[in-house]
């Protein structure tokens, strides 16, 4: 995560500490890629070729494979995992910087969240306890306290509008995460397995929405997932976002304190404000998206 200037004011430093970092990249990039010589074909004068659009490929067996994680994690009544993002940031030279955060998270549905975020840039924590959210900044001793609905889903949407907090693990989160998923999703085809991900045997799945190609790596017999690595269609230089999970727990026995931090109720109170930097085009939870018919997650000609 990328510190905010210290000229900007503190409410956009808490906010921007809570915003994940690909949308910090996604408006470095599109800075660095204006600033670049024009191509080859710009210097000659000629106009480019256009290339032909990409067949699109929809594997009935890729989307099964994504509905039985999504089935294991919307039956859980609790868990706790941790995510492990590193996102490309581009440099002055040219070839991109990785930098890298991590996530410790517990959820109980459905109205309990807790996360604490560390990493490359000042850590955070998020609170939600079915009736209000609370942003932490630890560093500063700063805390951001606003009402919100009585759900995960529902805490989730009122983040991001309030002060553009969005989680890379969002779609995990909330009561039908194959909505999340599968939403929008034109391209899904089944790559093959793997044995070096999370210590476990998985399957790869690739999917794909206007917005973003995604690589899923799917636990082979606890369907949990274990890697998402992410491009997004609206960065130009294609700058590409990994995340890790790992220490998975389902239905764990999480007492109540795991939703309340004694320092962050104590700390300086302020409200709320969403940062300038917005995050890449389609990183949104599914409750702020706008939903799509059943027929489009379905393959194109599909009876059903």
């Amino acid at each position: 995560m990328i510190r905010q200037p210290i000229s900007q004011p503190v409410a956009r430093r808490l906010a921007g500490a809570l915003v994940i970092a690909c949308g910090v990249a996604l408006a470095g990039s599109a800075a660095a890629q204006a600033s670049a010589a024009p191509g080859k074909a710009a210097r000659s004068g000629k106009p480019a070729k256009a290339q032909p659009a990409p067949q699109r490929i929809y594997e009935e067996r890729a989307m099964a494979l994504l509905k039985a994680t999504s089935e294991r994690l919307g039956a859980a009544k609790a868990m706790s995992f941790t995510a492990t993002v590193a996102y490309e940031f581009p440099s002055r030279l040219g070839p991109a910087l990785v930098y890298t955060t991590r996530y410790d998270v517990a959820m109980q549905r459905p109205d309990r969240l807790r996360i604490v975020n560390l990493g490359d840039g000042p850590a955070s924590e998020f609170y939600f306890d079915g009736k209000a959210m609370m942003a932490y900044a630890p560093a500063e001793n700063l805390v951001a306290v606003a009402e919100a609905p009585p759900t995960i889903d529902g805490a989730l949407k009122q983040a991001f509008l309030a002060a553009g907090i969005y989680f890379p693990f969002t779609d995990l989160l909330v009561a039908d995460p194959y909505a999340a998923l599968a939403e929008g999703v034109k391209t899904a085809f089944y790559i093959g397995s793997s044995g070096f991900v999370g210590g476990v045997r998985t399957e790869m799945v690739a999917v794909a929405t206007d917005d973003v190609f995604m690589q899923i790596w799917l636990g082979t017999e606890d369907k949990l997932p274990r890697r998402i690595r992410a491009v997004f269609s609206a960065d130009p230089l294609r700058l590409r976002h990994d995340m890790e999970l790992s220490d998975w727990k389902l239905d764990p026995q999480l007492p109540a304190e795991t939703f309340v931090s004694q320092k962050a109720q104590g700390a300086q109170k302020m409200e709320f404000g969403h940062p300038a930097t917005k995050p890449p085009a389609g990183a949104a939870p599914i409750t702020v998206r706008k939903q799509a018919p059943a027929s489009a997650t379905k393959s194109p000609g599909s009876a059903k």
